[in-house]
């Protein structure tokens, strides 16, 4: 088994169960106890100088950042597949979501909670309409971002949507909605929501929410 996970189950690792899940491969789980502030023991400081999870280590590549792991794991487990191969034109609708949920969702949802003053112009996520407007854009009338194909694009920006819908971060839109229950409808979703509820249970902790 050579893929490690650092994991809690109250930081973005909580999702990536649900791509590990999806691309079908092997993996452990290795508990840091983010309440006692294990994420910035010096082990993890080494793979992620943030000091923060998630954390993937698979053989000798590690990778940090919810969107570069799905990312990395659709390419290397589930080319053609789960990932559009490059010389698909579905790969640039692939990225252009994956890379918009950290760059704008995440960040544009911050900004609109805590009251920011910016301008709009100046700022990658632009005004909260016009990032919201774009979220139905992606998602329209279709199944998942690449139509009735599902993606790993869809495990992070999906995702992300359906994290920040979970705790009031985003306006819950029909299309919001019911894109985030086809999400949880998936098995691997199932699969990763059940092994997180047994790491809260495993190590007497609380869901959250």
């Amino acid at each position: 088994m050579s893929i490690t996970l650092y994991h809690h189950p109250f930081s973005r690792a909580a999702g990536i169960l649900w791509m590990l899940e999806e691309v079908g491969v092997d993996y452990e789980l290795r508990w840091v106890d983010m309440q006692a502030g294990e994420q910035k023991a010096p082990e993890i400081v080494a793979l992620n100088p943030m000091g923060k999870l998630p954390v993937l280590v698979d053989g000798e590549a590690v990778v940090t950042e919810a969107a570069a792991i799905g990312l990395y794991l659709g390419d290397r487990y589930g080319y053609g597949t789960l990932a559009p191969k490059v010389d698909d034109p579905a790969r640039a609708t692939y990225l252009r979501w994956s890379l918009f949920a950290p760059s704008v969702i995440e960040p544009g949802s911050m900004a609109k909670m805590a009251g920011w003053q910016y301008k709009p112009g100046s700022a990658g996520w632009g005004t909260p309409e016009e990032m919201l407007s774009a979220i139905e854009a992606a998602i329209g009338d279709r199944q998942f971002l690449l139509g009735d194909r599902f993606s790993m694009a869809d495990t992070i920006f999906g995702g992300t949507v359906r994290y920040m819908l979970r705790f009031g971060l985003l306006e819950k839109r029909p299309a919001f909605m019911a894109y985030a229950e086809r999400l949880s409808a998936r098995p691997a979703s199932q699969r990763a929501e059940a092994r997180n509820v047994a790491v809260m249970k495993e190590h007497g902790i609380q869901p959250p929410g």
